[in-house]
């Protein structure tokens, strides 16, 4: 069984930059597609991005779209989120999430879950 646990939160101004990590225990890290999620204070959590198992496919929610990467290292069980040009509303609970081989960006369809880990960003 896959276990993640997220880092990298904090708190940071507007305009500035955090790097999410997400490390996998367990086998088979690399046959998972990988996602983030987020939850904002009184919202439901929302799709953030995905990488498929190689890490040679990616998709985005607009909201994010050219301001954050996601990348994986299988060799290292990790799975990244690079976030730039942060805003206010980036503010949340960012989870990672896995699957096993094909990606999707419905929460509902990912079974192993990390605890979660708050980003903040101040206006």
């Amino acid at each position: 069984q896959v276990q993640l646990v997220e880092s990298g939160g904090g708190l940071v101004q507007a305009g500035g930059s955090l790097r999410l990590s997400c490390v996998a225990s367990g086998r088979a890290f690399s046959t998972y597609a990988m996602a983030w999620f987020r939850q904002a204070p009184g919202k439901e959590r929302g799709f953030v991005a995905v990488i498929n198992w190689s890490g040679g496919n990616t998709l985005y929610a607009d909201s994010v779209k050219g301001r954050f990467t996601i990348s994986r290292d299988n060799a290292k069980n990790t799975v990244y989120l690079q976030m730039n040009s942060l805003k206010p509303e980036d503010t949340a609970v960012y989870y990672c999430a896995a699957r096993a081989w094909d990606w999707s960006t419905l929460q509902s369809e990912y079974r192993l879950w990390g605890q979660g880990t708050q980003v903040t960003v101040s206006s």
